[in-house]
């Protein structure tokens, strides 16, 4: 077909662009939906020719099926938008086109791209209101929803993958509270995360799993999971973490042959909590003398002089810090390079706060897998950065770490 245009009608179409430009790629939108809708059409009515046996008014004997006519259907496509086609029908109804997915209304690189627009941090109800603009369709926050329900079966492969190649030889383990849909009511639910150091010093995401953070058996049923997964609790030499309920001793129990380094941020919040406001900044620095000591020896003394100063005038914060002494200083036991980073749970504390400021624009989890989808994603983000920072590795390069290291 020959497509013919005269001077005015160009003319007018040149005036109407200059009047307002944006119009221009206005039409050629509306031109490329048609093309691509005529182009999908075609290829179905080839499809169904194949599928006869026969061109369109083509008879051959023995042939008892036909065409019969077609039926509208809306697809959006990556780039275009949505495309208006006609799917062609066969009187058998034995037809079923491949050009276009059953049951699907756009492209599968559509619902990837909204799927990762998720877990970067847009929730499910502002891609919906966007959707128009970003695909040139209007999506429900439900339809959002389902085209991440892909990722199910991704996130729980890397949450269950095998361990058995890791040589992980310290655990950083802590729990994090979300708000979170359960039936038809709204709960706090705990999420128990663990994060393992390879014998390289590169941190890893080992294990997301709900569960109550107080419960010793929640963190013995964490663990033994690590383990059947291929965890090597053997290597295991050091877990850090913070003052839960029951944990510490859960942990012994797993990996007989670790240590535990409480965490001195978590600490010495403990005893703080029980000074007055006035003394609060001269306990904070004897705290501070204490666990920044160049050895251990060194730290002990500094523990005794606190006795010393506060038992008589602060009883309750000099018994706190008497019951956790010795876990505090558990680092000194392990490479001076490390002590920085063994020191506290401040690499999982990031790790969960990243989890947080990733939920906030949504305020409410919307289940379990919704959860673990989120944090898997945030999880491999935070890999990717600590790839470049490996504990131990280059830090005495620093010339006060040098001198710090010769004093101990």
């Amino acid at each position: 077909m020959k497509l013919e245009i005269n001077v005015p009608e160009v003319f007018e179409i040149f005036k109407e662009i200059c009047a307002a430009p944006e119009k221009l790629f206005d039409m050629m939108r509306l031109n490329l939906n048609e093309i691509a809708g005529n182009y999908l059409t075609g290829l179905m009515e080839w499809e169904l020719t194949i599928h006869l046996g026969r061109k369109r008014y083509e008879r051959r004997p023995g042939r008892v099926n036909h065409r019969n006519g077609s039926y509208p259907r809306h697809f959006t496509i990556k780039g275009v938008g949505e495309v208006e086609v006609k799917v062609p029908r066969d009187r058998q109804g034995s037809f079923q086109t491949v050009v276009l997915p059953k049951s699907r209304q756009y492209e599968e690189t559509l619902a990837q791209d909204l799927s990762m627009m998720f877990l970067g941090g847009l929730s499910t109800r502002t891609l919906s209101m966007l959707s128009r603009r970003l695909i040139g369709r209007r999506l429900s926050h439900t339809e959002i929803s389902q085209a991440t329900v892909e990722l199910t079966d991704a996130v729980e492969s890397w949450r269950t993958r095998d361990l058995s190649q890791e040589q992980i030889q310290y655990l950083f383990v802590d729990g994090v509270n979300f708000d979170m849909r359960v039936g038809g009511s709204v709960d706090k639910v705990p999420v128990l995360v663990v994060i393992g150091v390879t014998v390289q010093g590169h941190k890893l995401v080992l294990g997301v799993q709900a569960g109550d953070k107080e419960s010793a058996s929640s963190w013995r049923e964490l663990f033994r999971d690590l383990k059947a997964r291929g965890l090597d609790g053997s290597r295991i030499t050091l877990g850090v973490m913070d003052g839960l309920a029951g944990l510490e001793s859960v942990f012994k129990e797993e990996f007989p042959r670790a240590r535990v380094q409480r965490c001195q941020v978590h600490v010495s919040r403990n005893v703080l909590a029980k000074v007055p406001h006035k003394v609060k900044p001269l306990v904070a620095e004897d705290l501070r003398t204490i666990f920044y000591a160049s050895s251990k020896a060194k730290a002990l003394e500094a523990s005794r002089d606190f006795q010393v100063r506060w038992a008589k005038e602060l009883p309750s914060a000099a018994a706190c810090l008497a019951r956790s002494l010795e876990s505090c200083l558990t680092f000194h036991h392990f490479p001076v390079e490390e002590w920085i980073s063994l020191r506290t749970t401040n690499i999982i504390e990031r790790l969960n706060k990243e989890f947080k400021r990733r939920i906030k624009p949504m305020e409410i989890v919307a289940g379990e897998s919704s959860c673990y989808k989120l944090l898997a994603f945030i999880s491999l983000k935070m890999e990717l950065k600590w790839k470049g920072n490996p504990i131990g590795r280059g830090r005495l390069a620093l010339p006060f770490l040098k001198n710090f290291t010769q004093e101990s």
